[in-house]
Formats: C-alpha cells, structure tokens, sequence
C-alpha cells in the first residue's frame, strides 16, 4: 500500500454512468452521509488493505463498496474506492523482489494468480469498453505528483485551503476539458518527441479518461504532500502553467524555453522525492 505522502488523480462518475444496482446503493450511499471526505478517506483506504493482508491470504477477501461523493452543478458524482483492486495489487507487490520460497508463503501462488487476473480484468481497457467491467477511478503516486497529470487541468482550476487541519490543495474539471487537454498533449509530443516515454505515458493517460462518462470530472489532489511543502511554496505552486508553457513553447519549437518550464518542474518536486529517502 502506498504511504499517506501520496497524490491522487479521480475521475468521479454521474449516477447514469452506473447499472441500475449500482444507482440505488449509491443514491442511498450519499443520503445516508456513509461517505468519508478527501481527508479522512485516504487513511482509511489503506487501513482497509493493510487489514485484509493480514487474513491469512486464503483468498482474496470481500470489502465493502466505499466512495468519494461529490456534488458538482446539482449533480451526484461518484468516485468508488475499488478495494478489491487495491488489495489484488498490494498481494502482488508484496512478492516483488522477494526470494520465491519467501514469496510462496505470505502470497501462495494460487492467491496471487488470483490477484494478476483481477489486476489485468481491471487495467484492461478493451474489456471496459466491450464488456462493462468496473473501471478505475483513481490513481494513486507516492512522494510526488506524476508530471503528465499536469497536463489534465489549467492553473485556473486550482482549489486551495491551508486552514487548520484541513490543508487541502486540488484542481477539478470538466473530464471533456482534461480530454481536449490530454489529446493537444500528445500531439505536441509526438510531433516533437515522438515515440519517447513522455509521449506514451500522456496517451495512456488519454486512453484511461476514455473511459468515462463525458459528464465526468477530474481531480488532482496533492492528498498528504500538502503536509510536506510550507505555505508559500503551496501557493506559489503553479505546475499545470509550467507544463501548458512547455508544450506550447514545443509547439512553436523553442526547445530551450521548453526545457527550462521542464528543468523547472523536475526541480521542484525532485525536493519532494527526496524527502522519501529522509529517517
């Protein structure tokens, strides 16, 4: 499980995105208040994953259906948790570079074949579309926020609160928005960098907000990096406008004033990063 120091991109869903099941457990979800907020929700989140590692791992365990819930212009927005995914993903990344007989004992192979095909139903794109399975609707970065989210939402949608305990920083848009954003991305980038990783990874990120409901919207949430960067550098945090500078300046071919709004943002939260490796 990822730590608390963690960002977070969510795609909340209208009602109508969901089968009819679905609607009525989540209509009564939010009138019954059941959900928790973007500060609390994290924290629970993992204590839900780090407890059902440890029950033994006879199979992978049934969790309860839990959400974000938002209310956007007289809309009820949805964005579920996907435990059962979470916990999939922690089983197999608990033998990651682990000796196989120590592996074999905290994830027996049966569990953890278990675990890759409900990791692959998830992830697979052509299986949403075709055939309806649930589909992802948040992802989650550690120590840092992955520059290609940048590319999703404008400096203008910048939602701010350093008050008390509840210090929060986010952007919020229309998903159709973050999709014109995402494709122009990837045009720049291809048509200047072509096939380099920056490129692939922007046009993953456009394949994944396909499949959405076009009345959709995006989050980009700091989540606990907030508790990590002083005020001033919260506020005078403007990395979606360095991302928007350096693909136009790509797309007017002024590879320097490209590099520097990267240099920039590589800078920026490489001091974020770093904070990782820090006792």
């Amino acid at each position: 499980m990822p730590s608390l120091f963690a960002s977070y991109l969510r795609i909340y869903e209208p009602l109508t995105a969901f089968d009819r099941d679905r609607q009525v457990f989540w209509r009564r979800y939010a009138k019954e208040g059941r959900d928790l907020g973007l500060i609390e929700g994290p924290a629970k989140q993992r204590t839900a994953v780090l407890e059902a590692l440890g029950a033994g791992w006879t199979r992978l365990p049934d969790l309860p259906d839990e959400a974000y819930v938002l209310e956007w212009e007289n809309s009820l927005l949805i964005c579920p948790w996907n435990l059962r995914l979470r916990v999939a993903e922690a089983a197999l990344n608990a033998r990651d570079g682990v000796p196989a007989v120590l592996a074999d004992a905290f994830v027996p192979p049966v569990l953890a074949g278990q675990a890759k095909a409900v990791v692959e139903d998830w992830r697979s794109g052509a299986k949403v579309l075709e055939q309806g399975v649930p589909r992802v609707h948040e992802q989650i970065a550690t120590w840092g926020v992955p520059l290609r989210w940048f590319a999703f939402v404008d400096l203008e949608e910048r939602e701010i609160s350093l008050t008390g305990r509840r210090r929060g920083l986010r952007y919020r848009t229309e998903i159709s928005k973050a999709r014109r954003r995402a494709h122009r991305a990837v045009s720049v980038l291809r048509k200047s960098l072509g096939d380099a990783p920056i490129t692939e990874a922007v046009e993953e990120g456009a394949r994944w907000l396909e499949e959405f409901h076009p009345r959709s919207v995006v989050e980009l949430d700091y989540g606990g990096l907030v508790n990590l960067l002083p005020e001033d550098k919260l506020t005078g945090d403007d990395s979606p406008g360095l991302v928007a500078a350096g693909l136009s300046a790509l797309s007017r071919g002024d590879a320097d004033a490209a590099s520097e709004a990267y240099e920039k943002l590589v800078a920026r939260w490489r001091v974020v990063q770093l904070l990782e490796r820090c006792n």
